[in-house]
């Protein structure tokens, strides 16, 4: 599994999916705030199943 989810991506990913779950966890939205944890995940992994199918990468281009 190679890594295809780069620095400011990663970051975000991790930041909105934290954000969700905290806002389902407070009552503040509904149970699909719960879903934050596929960015999370994917953020924490640094891998995207979404973008292996349509072969996009955020990582550095000169990295392997």
């Amino acid at each position: 599994m190679n890594k295809n989810v780069g620095g400011i991506d990663k970051l975000l990913r991790i930041i909105v999916g934290v954000v969700l779950i905290v806002l389902a966890i407070t009552g503040t939205i509904g149970w699909w705030g719960y879903l934050g944890i596929i960015p999370l995940a994917t953020g924490l992994f640094g891998y995207c199943p979404l973008y292996s199918i349509i072969g996009c990468k955020t990582g550095c281009p000169l990295k392997k």
